[in-house]
């Protein structure tokens, strides 16, 4: 199963591009990845991840929850960030990017308190999305602050 969405999201870039649905699973997989880099994944990232990716694509709970779970297999079975990061540069606008890094931001603060893992692993994906560091700053403090006003 998760061999043709390995093809797909790390496969070489083609011109045709990569359908949305792929984006959406290499975006997942990377909100996983950030979710497991301080080595703790619960059901609470979870579920910020769920509801996440539920609000950015218009998906029900249920179809969120399977997308997640499809992330977690690509994720475990994905050797590095680069390979997402690639899949999503390659295809998606500049300001998606930026969006994704925000996504990122989101996972990472989620639980109020910034690990030195996650923070290490959207520093690399960043640059590897072609977002600017300003960028991705900025993306932080307005994670931040919307974490902060509830």
């Amino acid at each position: 199963m998760f061999g043709h969405l390995l093809d797909l999201i790390l496969g070489p870039t083609d011109t045709t591009g990569l359908a949305r649905p792929d984006a959406e699973v290499a975006l997942a997989a990377l909100l996983v990845r950030v979710a497991r880099a301080d080595g703790f994944y619960d059901d609470s990232e979870k579920t910020r991840i769920e509801r996440l990716l539920a609000r950015r694509q218009g998906l029900s709970a249920e179809d969120a929850r399977a997308l997640r779970e499809t992330a977690e297999g690509v994720e475990a079975e994905a050797p590095d960030t680069v390979r997402f990061t690639r899949a999503l540069k390659d295809r998606i606008a500049y300001e998606d990017r930026t969006q994704v890094i925000e996504a990122l931001w989101e996972i990472a603060l989620a639980d109020g308190a910034r690990s030195a893992d996650e923070d290490a692993l959207i520093r690399l994906a960043a640059p590897l999305l072609g977002v600017s560091d300003r960028d991705s700053g900025l993306a932080r403090q307005r994670v931040a602050r919307r974490l902060a006003e509830g």
